[in-house]
C-alpha cells in the first residue's frame, strides 16, 4: 500500500471537476495546480457513459463549455478542440448550438488530456472518505483509501460525482440481472437482451417519462430489434422542457447570487416553479422525433411501440413463464380508471433519475465529523467548522441553495472559479500545515 498526499484532491473526472481543473491551472499559481489531483475510476473520461447514444446531443449550447463563460481567451474552449481535431468548419457548418453527446465526451476527454500541471490518477475508485482531526477536534484534511488499497491524504477535498442513481422501493426486490437503471444501460443492455424468451423478441418495459427514459425508449428499437418496448409514466403524457428566453435566464450564473440570498421558502419555491426546466421533460427536437417514429410504425404495419400515460407501478415481482424461464411481472394502477393490472416483461429499464439526498458517501463522510448535515457556504465550501484546516467543495449537489442549474453545466465555468478562488484565497490567509506534517498529533476517524 502507498500513500500519497496532494494539497488538494477531487473525486470523479467528469465536467465539474474538469472545469475546476482548468481553472487551477488558469490560476496563476502553478504550485496550487501541481499539487492537486484528480480520482477517475474508470480508465478514461467519459461525459454520460452509459449513454453515449450516436444521435443523442447535448441540452445545452456548446458555449457553456467548461472555461468559455470565464475565460472567453482560454485554449481548454469546445471551439479550440474542434479546431485542433481539424473539424470546426463542418461543426459550424452544421448550424447548432447542440453538440452531439459524444462530441462533447471527446471534448472532456481532450481537456483532461491537455492539463499540463493537475494530474488525474485513473482506475482510482474512492471507497470513502475520512475526516483527519486535530486533538482539538478540528479537521485538518482527509484520507481516501481507494480500491487498489492505497491511501490519498489531502488538505481540500472536492467531490464531483454526482448523486446516486434512484431505483425506487417497488423495483428493489427484483432481481438484479432484470433492472437496468440509465446509468448502466449501455454496458447492461446486451446481458439484458438474453432474458428473452427463447426465439420470441425481448419485452422491454422503459419506467419514466424524462429525458434518460425516453433515450433509452428509442436505443432498445435498435439494440432489440423486433421487439415493441413500452414506457411506463406518471404524468399525462411526454412534456417538453420550459426553454423560453425569460426562463433561460434563471439559468444566468448571476441568478446564483441572487437565489443563494433568497429565504429558505422562496427556493423552495423558485425550484418548484422551474421544475419543468430540466426534470420530467424533453428536448422539443426528439419529442418530434418519437413521435414521428411512433407514427411510422403505425403507417407501415410494424409493431407499434407504446408509451402509457397515468400509469404507476405499485408492485413487482417474477414467476414461471410459459415455456420455461423466468419473467417479470409489474402490478400497474391505472390512475385513468383507478383499476389495476399486470403488466409481463422480460427487463425493466428505469429512467427513474437521482437521489435527491447527498451522496452516500458524503452523507457518510458528514457522520463521521459529527454534523447531522452538510451546508455550503456561497463558494460551495461546507461549514466544517470555525477552525477547520482543510475544506470540503460540493459540487452538482446544491440545488437547494444555488439554484436548479447547479446540477447541469450551464455554470460550470463561473463555478470553478468560485471555488478555485476559494481555494487559493483560504491558501494564502493560512500558514501551511499538511495532515499528519509539521509535528502536529492528528486522529483519523476508523
Amino acid at each position: 500500500m502507498t500513500v500519497h498526499e496532494v494539497d488538494v484532491l477531487m473525486i470523479g473526472a467528469g465536467p465539474a471537476n474538469l472545469a475546476l481543473a482548468v481553472a487551477l491551472e488558469e490560476s496563476g499559481d502553478i504550485e496550487l495546480a501541481r499539487g492537486a489531483m484528480i480520482l477517475e475510476q474508470y480508465e478514461d473520461v467519459k461525459w454520460q457513459r452509459n449513454l453515449l447514444l450516436p444521435w443523442a446531443r447535448s441540452q445545452v449550447s456548446y458555449v457553456k463549455d467548461l472555461v468559455t463563460l470565464r475565460n472567453p481567451r482560454s485554449r481548454f474552449s469546445f471551439l479550440n478542440f474542434m479546431h485542433e481535431r481539424g473539424e470546426l468548419d463542418e461543426f459550424v457548418n452544421l448550424g447548432t448550438f447542440n453538440p452531439f453527446r459524444w462530441q462533447v465526451s471527446a471534448y472532456q476527454q481532450w481537456v483532461a488530456d491537455s492539463l499540463e500541471h493537475v494530474r488525474i490518477r485513473y482506475n482510482a475508485r474512492a471507497e470513502r472518505i475520512l475526516p483527519i482531526h486535530s486533538e482539538d477536534g478540528a479537521v485538518l484534511g482527509f484520507t481516501v483509501p481507494l480500491s487498489d488499497g492505497d491511501t490519498v491524504l489531502c488538505r481540500d477535498l472536492v467531490v464531483g460525482g454526482g448523486r446516486d442513481a434512484h431505483v425506487p422501493e417497488v423495483f428493489k426486490r427484483l432481481p438484479a440481472e432484470r433492472v437496468v437503471h440509465s446509468t448502466e444501460y449501455s454496458s447492461r443492455v446486451e446481458g439484458s437482451l438474453a432474458l428473452a424468451r427463447p426465439g420470441k423478441p425481448l419485452r422491454p418495459v422503459v419506467i419514466g417519462g424524462a429525458q434518460s427514459a425516453a433515450e433509452m425508449f428509442m436505443a432498445l428499437h435498435e439494440h432489440a430489434p423486433g421487439s415493441s418496448p413500452t414506457m411506463l409514466l406518471r404524468s399525462i403524457a411526454l412534456k417538453d422542457y420550459q426553454t423560453s428566453k425569460f426562463v433561460n435566464e434563471l439559468f444566468y450564473p448571476s441568478f446564483v447570487d441572487e437565489f443563494f440570498e433568497m429565504p429558505g421558502k422562496v427556493r423552495a419555491k423558485v425550484l418548484e416553479e422551474m421544475h419543468l426546466t430540466n426534470y420530467a421533460g424533453l428536448a422539443a427536437p426528439f419529442l418530434e422525433e418519437l413521435y414521428t417514429m411512433i407514427y411510422r410504425q403505425k403507417m407501415l404495419g410494424e409493431p407499434v411501440s407504446t408509451i402509457r400515460g397515468l400509469t404507476e407501478v405499485t408492485d413487482a415481482w417474477t414467476e414461471a413463464r410459459p415455456g420455461g424461464g423466468e419473467e417479470v411481472v409489474l402490478e400497474v394502477h391505472d390512475l385513468k380508471t383507478d383499476g389495476k393490472d399486470q403488466f409481463h416483461c422480460d427487463a425493466v429499464f428505469l429512467g427513474t433519475g437521482f437521489d435527491p439526498r447527498m451522496p452516500s458517501m458524503v452523507r457518510d463522510l458528514a457522520a463521521a465529523i459529527g454534523l447531522p448535515e452538510l451546508t455550503v457556504n456561497r463558494q460551495y465550501r461546507a461549514d466544517l467548522g470555525e477552525n477547520a484546516h482543510g475544506a470540503l467543495y460540493l459540487q452538482g449537489v446544491n440545488e437547494a441553495t444555488h439554484g436548479i442549474s447547479d446540477s447541469l453545466i450551464s455554470v460550470l465555468a463561473q463555478r470553478s472559479g468560485d471555488i478555485s478562488g476559494d481555494i487559493a484565497g483560504r491558501r494564502g490567509a493560512r500558514p501551511a500545515a499538511e495532515p499528519g506534517a509539521g509535528g502536529q498529533s492528528v486522529v483519523v476517524a476508523a
